[in-house]
Formats: C-alpha cells, sequence, structure tokens
C-alpha cells in the first residue's frame, strides 16, 4: 500500500477513462492524404521553377546565375528578401519566444526600422554603385586581400553554423503533425532544395522564394483568424495574456545582463538586424541584383514592412498558444517534447479536423526554411567561387568550369548543413536565442570590419585585420561560454507562470523537476556562484553583435593609430556618401593651403632681391 501511495504522489490522480498523453498525442498526429499531397504540391512546384530556369530558360553565365543579370524586378526580389530572412526560426521561434518569456520581444520592430534609414544612407549606396557580385570584393578594394578572405571566411562560418538550424526547426513541426523521425525528413525536402538552386540559380532562388511567400503569410494568417475565432475573439486572448503577465512592455533598466530592455531589444535588435541586412551576401545578393540603387531601397523597405508585419503575426500567434493552453501547458505534460513544436501542435488542435489545411501549414515553414536554405547555398556559391578560388587562380575560369564549381558547392554544403543537424539537436536553447547567439560569433566582427570601412576612412588594412581576428576569437569565447553555461542549468531565464489545472488527460508529474533551480543558483551566497553570474558572457544575447562589432572596430582603431596611413589616395566611392563629401571638403581646403603656401615661396626671392638692391 506504501508503495502505491508513493506511485500516486508522482502521477496526477486521474479515472481509468481519461486518455494519456501519449494517447493525446497520436490522436493528435494526423496527417492525412490531403495533407501530404499539399506539402508534395509546394516541393514540386519549387522543383518545377528549378527545371524552367534551368533547362528551359536556360541559366548560364556566372554573372546570371549569382546575381541574375542585374536586372530582376523589385517585387519578388522584395518578397524573395522577405521569405529568406524569416526562416522556420522565425516562425516557430518568435510564438515560442512570447509563450515563455513575454511580449518584449516585439519591441525589436523598432530596431528593424531604424535599420532601412541607416542602410539607405550608408551602406547600400557604396555596395550598389561599384556593381559586386561578392560583398566581400568591396574589402579588397577598401583594404587588401588578406582582408576580403577574412570577411569571406566569418560569412562561411556564420552560413554554416545558421543552416543546420534553418534545416532542423521545420523538421520538428513535421515531426510533431506527423511522428516522422527529424533524420527522414531533412535529407528528403533538402534534396529538394539542392536541386532547384544547383540547376536554377538565383533567378529559380527568388521565384521559389515568391511563390513561399504567399504560402508563409496564408498559413500564418490561417491559424491566427480559426484560432482566435475558436477562443471567441481577439480580446479573450489578449484578456489572458494580460493575466498572466505576457502582455508587457521590455523593462527600462540599464542593467546588460537583464534579458531583455527596451535598450537591448532597440539598440541590440538594430545593429543585429543591420548586419543580416547590410553587410550579408545573403541579402545583399538580390539587391545587387536590380538594375539601380533606386530600386534597391524601394526593395529594402518594402522588405521591412513585410518582416514588420511577419513578426506581428508572429508575435500574436505566440499570444495565442498561451490563449488556447493557459490552464494545460503543453511542456510541462510532455505533449510537445520541445518549446518550438507549440505552434504546430495549436495547429493540429485547431485545424486538424479539416483536410488539406495542416499540410498548408507544414508546407508554409518548410517554404520559409526551403527559401532560407537556397539562399544560403546560393551565396556560399558566391563566396567560395569568387573569394576562395578566383583570386588565387592566375587565369580564369571557363564559363563550364565556374558553372560546374558553383554547383558543386551547393551539393557539398546541402550534404554537410543536413549532417550538422545532428550537432544542432542536442543544443538546449530555444532556436531563437540560439540562432542570434551563434551567429554574433562571425556576425559582430564581420559588421565590424565594414563598418571600418565605410565609415572610417583612417583605419587602414592591419588594424581591419587583427581587430577582426581578435574580435571572432573574443566572440567565439563569449558565445560558446554562454551555451555551455545554459546547457549546464547554471544560466538560466525568468520564464512567465503555466497552469496544468485544466488538463483533460492524465500525464506524468514532473513539474517539480523543471522548476527546481540547478544546484549552482542553490548556493547563490558563494563568491563562486556570484562571480559566473557576472561573467561577460551573461550578458544579454541581444547584445552579442554589438559587442563583436565594438571590439572588432576598438581594436582596428588602435592598430591602425599606431601605424598611420595616408588616406589621401582612397578611393571616395569606398566610402559612405557624407563621407565623401567631408573628404571632398577637406581635400580642397589642402589644396588652398598648398596653392597659398605656393604663392608665400614664390614671392619670398622677389623681396629679398629688392632689399639687395
Amino acid at each position: 500500500m506504501a508503495s502505491e501511495g508513493a506511485s500516486s504522489d508522482i502521477l496526477t490522480n486521474w479515472a481509468p477513462e481519461v486518455p494519456t498523453v501519449q494517447e493525446v498525442s497520436k490522436t493528435m498526429q494526423n496527417f492525412g492524404i490531403p495533407d501530404y499531397t499539399v506539402f508534395v504540391l509546394m516541393l514540386l512546384c519549387c522543383s518545377g521553377i528549378g527545371i524552367y530556369f534551368g533547362f528551359v530558360k536556360k541559366t548560364s553565365g556566372e554573372d546570371e546565375y549569382l546575381v541574375g543579370g542585374r536586372n530582376m524586378k523589385t517585387l519578388p526580389v522584395s518578397l524573395s528578401l522577405i521569405a529568406s530572412f524569416i526562416s522556420g526560426i522565425s516562425l516557430l521561434g518568435t510564438p515560442t519566444e512570447i509563450y515563455v518569456h513575454g511580449t518584449s520581444y516585439l519591441c525589436i520592430g523598432f530596431g528593424v526600422i531604424i535599420v532601412g534609414f541607416i542602410m539607405s544612407n550608408v551602406y547600400l549606396p557604396v555596395f550598389h554603385e561599384l556593381k559586386l557580385t561578392s560583398t566581400y570584393d568591396y574589402l579588397e578594394r577598401r583594404f587588401d586581400k588578406k582582408i576580403r578572405l577574412l570577411g569571406s571566411a566569418l560569412f562561411s562560418l556564420g552560413i554554416m553554423t545558421w543552416l543546420p538550424i534553418v534545416i532542423y526547426v521545420p523538421a520538428l513541426a513535421f515531426n510533431q503533425v506527423t511522428g516522422v523521425n527529424v533524420h527522414i525528413i531533412t535529407p528528403f525536402v533538402c534534396i529538394v532544395c539542392i536541386f532547384y538552386t544547383c540547376v536554377g540559380g538565383l533567378r529559380a532562388v527568388v521565384w521559389t522564394d515568391f511563390v513561399q511567400a504567399f504560402v508563409m503569410f496564408g498559413s500564418m494568417f490561417l491559424v491566427i483568424v480559426k484560432g482566435t475565432s475558436d477562443l471567441g475573439g481577439v480580446h479573450v486572448v489578449l484578456q489572458r495574456n494580460l493575466e498572466s503577465g505576457r502582455l508587457e512592455m521590455p523593462s527600462t533598466d540599464w542593467n546588460p545582463f537583464t534579458r531583455h530592455t527596451v535598450w537591448a531589444l532597440v539598440i541590440g535588435g538594430f545593429v543585429h538586424w543591420l548586419q543580416v541586412s547590410a553587410v550579408n551576401q545573403n541579402m545583399l545578393q538580390r539587391y545587387l541584383s536590380l538594375p539601380n540603387l533606386r530600386s534597391a531601397v524601394r526593395a529594402m523597405w518594402s522588405f521591412i514592412l513585410g518582416v514588420l508585419i511577419l513578426i506581428g503575426m508572429c508575435g500574436y500567434a505566440g499570444m495565442l498558444i498561451y490563449a488556447t493552453y493557459h490552464e494545460c501547458d503543453p511542456l510541462i505534460t510532455k505533449l510537445v517534447r520541445s518549446k518550438d513544436q507549440l505552434l504546430p501542435l495549436l495547429v493540429m488542435d485547431i485545424l486538424g479536423e479539416f483536410p488539406g489545411l495542416p499540410g498548408l501549414f507544414v508546407a508554409g515553414v518548410f517554404s520559409a526554411a526551403l527559401s532560407s536554405l537556397s539562399t544560403g547555398l546560393n551565396s556560399m556559391a558566391a563566396v567560395v567561387l569568387e573569394d576562395f578560388l578566383k583570386p588565387f587562380r592566375k587565369t580564369p575560369f571557363s564559363p563550364r568550369a565556374a558553372d560546374i564549381l558553383m554547383k558543386v558547392t551547393v551539393v557539398t554544403l546541402g550534404a554537410i548543413c543536413v549532417g550538422l543537424v545532428f550537432v544542432v539537436e542536442q543544443t538546449g536553447s530555444q532556436v531563437l536565442q540560439l540562432t542570434i547567439s551563434l551567429d554574433s560569433i562571425a556576425s559582430g566582427p564581420s559588421l565590424g570590419i565594414f563598418t571600418m570601412g565605410v565609415l572610417l576612412p583612417w583605419v587602414n588594412a592591419k588594424g581591419a585585420l587583427i581587430g577582426g581576428l581578435f574580435g571572432l576569437a573574443f566572440m567565439g569565447w563569449m558565445s560558446l561560454s554562454a551555451q555551455a553555461a545554459i546547457a549546464s542549468g547554471s544560466l538560466r531565464f525568468d520564464e512567465k507562470p503555466v497552469s496544468t489545472e485544466g488538463c483533460t488527460y492524465s500525464f506524468q508529474q514532473i513539474e517539480s523537476l523543471i522548476l527546481s533551480p540547478p544546484d549552482i543558483m542553490l548556493n547563490a551566497t558563494d563568491p563562486d556562484v556570484i562571480a559566473e553570474s557576472w561573467s561577460v558572457y551573461h550578458i544579454s544575447y541581444l547584445w552579442y553583435t554589438v559587442t563583436g562589432a565594438l571590439v572588432t572596430i576598438s581594436v582596428g582603431l588602435l592598430v591602425s593609430l599606431i601605424s598611420s596611413e595616408d588616406v589621401q589616395n582612397l578611393d571616395p566611392m569606398l566610402l559612405a556618401p557624407f563621407i565623401r563629401k567631408y573628404l571632398k571638403k577637406r581635400d580642397k581646403s589642402l589644396h588652398q593651403v598648398k596653392q597659398v603656401s605656393k604663392q608665400e615661396v614664390g614671392t619670398q626671392p622677389e623681396v629679398q632681391s629688392r632689399q639687395t638692391i
């Protein structure tokens, strides 16, 4: 009897006829033939676009393959920018963030708006006027080949840490709705993406993104409308989130260790998005495919508007998840295995009875992932050819050889990314935070180098090289240390309250195990624990890119000042427009000073001769 009493403390006391969490989970995995049909049709559509541009309207030539001949249209490029940036990480990670931590994250939208003004006046005019194919060609023109190689290496590192997460996230969604293993679906879908990216080039990537953007927006809109209707209206969603403390503004605390403050979201978010939008080959390759700067600026503002709308939709979806499960948290009951499966669970809950609609949602999540994957692979093909191969070859590649090399690069890197999914699966962070944290290793130093080039004409190649390497080493230590601390449990973040009082199914009660603090936090007065909690890598993940950029710029400036360099021979086109004006005024004043000094020198002999007479 004692043992029975002990077991009853572990399990919730439900009647025998009440279903278990495992039974409920299986009933919700009713992904039927109509759903698979919709999903497969989306993949076939993407493949068809690749076949069209690869074999019917043949994409040949390096310029055509990488930048679409520089005559793409603004609308498809704008939607492609949105689709390629808003991956499954955002579609699933943002709702999870709102559900777990509240709505403060949405203030990052203000940082996104600032990006538009800075990019259109500082970075985009420089890169577009130079007619670049690889963004990192700029670094060679501004500094030297070593800096170009460093910039390309930073981009490659960033892409190879980002793409496996991009692939893994939609596989989680597919696993939740079908039960199919993550490592079965990822190779299958990636083969389709590699195929159309490989044969169709940038045109195929942009037009598949165009189609995928509509699927992505449509699926999210469908979930929001149906879920809100089922609950009784928007006011119910807002009221339940307000009562739980999720509907809130970020803190105005100046403490950098606070996870979300208004300063971290606006300033840190701005710098993070600036790196992604302004100096990243993924995005700039699309801007460079447009015929002129005016079209590129229009596409950029369309991209920002679309991103803001989608962030808002994903944020509302997070509030909708909580309003639906406010009395029975799926994470505690283990109805979902991962936090980032919350939105797919909601989809099956509210759309499962409609054949084909869950398939549309999964197609939307995979559309976001495929667009990001194809963008990354196409950009990596450009970087490998332009930055890693061409500079070290005396004779140019033939068009056929260049075409083969780019396609081999796409296939090879795609296969590596699929393999790295096994590594991503072992991490303990939410994908949104994990992505920004790992991305900052390369993105902070990369943004620092480009910013020094565009805005600081007195920084030389030696300063940029040492600053970039120092920033990379520092951010590598900082970001990986933070991930290790999260995985070990020594770094945790406050979460909003949840409840299981209204559950209608039985589950193993492990709530105490989830909510109990790790051992290191029990001894909060221990000096070692206090020192650990104030470690540099415990600052908010939103400050990571800012930190990397500032460290790189500071070291670069210091080295450049020690080894000063004359900047009079610097091409003004390599600098931001307002810096060019400053240099012209400076050169003009220097020229006037020289003219005056020459005149003074010329009159001195005349004076001397008069004195002699």
